[in-house]
């Protein structure tokens, strides 16, 4: 390297291949002596294309640091020429479209490809204030493409036009200065397409009273077309009208009531109902768009209060219970409670037999007015009137079942009986049947047993009988030897009724043998004859006892002969049975 140099200017010399001298290949003389501006200058330009011999290094004359000058052995400095094949580009987008390519730019850089020194850079510096474009860069072929990133409005913007400028991602190197070259304009173009009408108000809300007639105008509900410069015609129709309540102008969205609205109707949500109606026009294809109207119900005091509950019991003793009653109304407030409670004048007993205590606003109590009320069930008529303006009033039937009570205030056996239908007199003759059943039971096996005790009927002896031949069942082998099964006593038999036919009264067999042998052969004679057709049961007392028969109807030791039945013909058709079996003379 020459080593003359003065203070502010550089002399180099550039050893290419060989130490002296350049390569064959690089047609350069050393450099001549430039100011201290970082670039180097000699008879021709020091491009990469032009020279492509590897660089052996790059030394620093002796003196003050020079800032830029060599600071890395590359053979030329990091510059972009910037040079664009076309001064000006061109492109088209349809409104409305995003993510649309609309224009390719390219560039020349004669810099290592794929290098941070080659990578080119862009952006839009004037015509886009809004933001509508971008440019990204191809990393395979270096090209800016420009991307339609926000949609434009042909109604707004029919062109845009573009200045964009090209850069490396690397800085160029110091003193060189950027190129007209690097910037290039770009109009763009926007085509109409057909867009959809829409509604300016969506979601649109009215507010009414309920109840309005069929017919009433409720508003006008229309839709925008957006293609000003497009001569169409816009058509309405219902899409979504679950009561169907309402209906809409084809030619001018008018709004108007198909039947009443309702504001308690399953189809309101928070007191307000929601139909879709739709907007087209009739362009080539045709578009729609969908808007939704909303109508809040102002409730009215159209619905009367229900009583509650519908059925309750109470006792039949008024200081022991009392049924809590209170309203239902399907309206909202004001036009509910608090609520009117009170019994109707007719009929006459509903006043008499009960009476209303109110509790407050909501609440009053049902009660017997009078000390004592037959159990039954009863159907108590109560007015019930809301606050609304102006006020509803409802006679509502709540069924209450009165019934005897514990102490507890619960009803007893007797009192569910007589609430499900049975009056008193049904009761008592139900219980005078049975006693009178038990009682004849009990005079069947007081008959019986009074037969085997000494002076038992007929007025027999009173001679004790040995009673140690019933308990031998060897004694009776020859009347047990018969094929017919032994039941239980109290097994009733399939065939008929029983008739029981009157004994004669009679002294006792001298042998008991006999006397049972007698009974058995009646029993297999009549075998619809009590006990059954089983081994006949007899009651012992003990030896001497002077108890009785325990009948309540008929003592078979009477010396008098059988008692007169006749009378419970008298006693109507739930005591015919007992006249039947007692009332007849022998068969």
């Amino acid at each position: 390297m020459n080593r003359a140099y003065r203070w502010g200017w550089l002399a180099a010399r550039i050893v290419c291949g060989k130490r002296k001298g350049l390569s064959p290949r690089c047609g350069h003389t050393d450099p001549k002596p430039q100011p201290v501006t970082g670039r180097p200058a000699g008879a021709g330009r020091l491009g990469k294309p032009l020279c492509r011999c590897s660089p052996r290094m790059c030394r620093r004359i002796p003196g003050p640091r020079v800032p830029g000058i060599c600071a890395s052995p590359l053979l030329t400095w990091d510059r972009l020429e910037g040079d664009s094949e076309k001064g000006q580009y061109a492109g088209e987008v349809p409104e409305n479209r995003v993510g649309t390519v609309v224009a390719n730019l390219t560039v020349m850089d004669r810099d290592q490809p794929h290098s941070p020194n080659w990578n080119a850079a862009y952006r839009v510096i004037s015509g886009d204030p809004s933001g509508h474009f971008s440019i990204r860069t191809d990393p395979v072929t270096n090209e800016g493409m420009v991307t339609v990133v926000k949609a434009v409005d042909y109604e707004l913007n029919r062109a845009f036009m573009l200045t964009v400028m090209v850069s490396n991602q690397a800085p160029l190197a110091s003193g060189i200065q950027m190129s007209f070259q690097s910037t290039a304009g770009v109009t763009i173009s926007v085509m109409d397409v057909n867009e959809a009408p829409y509604f300016p108000s969506n979601h649109k809300l009215i507010r009414l009273e309920e109840g309005v007639p069929a017919g009433t105008v409720l508003t006008t509900f229309s839709a925008v077309d957006p293609d000003r410069f497009m001569q169409q015609a816009v058509r309405y129709s219902k899409l979504s009208d679950p009561a169907n309540w309402l209906h809409i102008n084809a030619s001018n969205g008018q709004v108007t009531t198909a039947a009443a609205l309702d504001r308690e109707s399953l189809y309101i949500r928070n007191n307000v109902y929601e139909a879709t109606f739709l907007a087209a026009d009739n362009g080539a294809p045709p578009a729609s768009g969908t808007g939704t109207l909303q109508i809040y119900l102002i409730d009215i005091n159209d619905n009367a209060p229900e009583l509650l509950p519908k059925e309750a019991q109470i006792c039949e003793r008024p200081s022991l219970d009392a049924v809590n009653i209170t309203a239902a109304d399907a309206d909202a407030d004001p036009n509910v409670g608090p609520y009117v409670f009170e019994l109707p004048a007719a009929p006459a007993a509903v006043r008499r037999n009960w009476t209303i205590t109110r509790l407050n606003g909501d609440y009053a109590q049902l009660s017997l007015r009078i000390l004592y009320l037959e159990a039954g069930v009863y159907d108590v008529p109560i007015i019930v009137t809301d606050s609304g303006n102006p006020p509803l009033s409802n006679t509502s039937i709540i069924k209450v079942k009165v019934c005897p009570c514990d102490e507890n205030g619960d009803c007893t056996t007797a009192g569910a009986v007589a609430a499900a239908g049975l009056g008193t007199g049904a009761i008592v003759a139900i219980l005078i049947c049975i006693v009178i059943l038990l009682s004849e039971y009990d005079r069947c096996r007081g008959r019986l047993g009074a037969s085997t005790r000494p002076g038992g009927p007929g007025g027999g002896s009173a001679q004790d009988y040995d009673l140690s031949q019933l308990q031998q069942p060897e004694a009776m082998e020859h009347v047990l030897s018969k094929a017919a099964g032994v039941r239980r006593v109290d097994e009733r038999p399939v065939g008929a009724e029983p008739q029981f036919p009157a004994r004669p009264v009679g002294p006792h067999p001298g042998d008991i043998g006999d006397f049972i042998s007698e009974g058995l052969r009646a029993a297999d004679n009549d075998p619809t004859a009590p006990p059954y057709d089983s081994l006949l049961v007899f009651d012992y007392e003990g030896s001497g006892s002077t108890a009785g028969s325990v009948s309540s109807l008929n003592s078979s030791s009477s010396g008098s002969g059988d008692h007169d039945y006749d009378y419970l013909n008298d006693w109507g058709p739930r005591f015919r049975k007992l006249a039947d079996m007692y009332g007849g003379g022998e068969d």
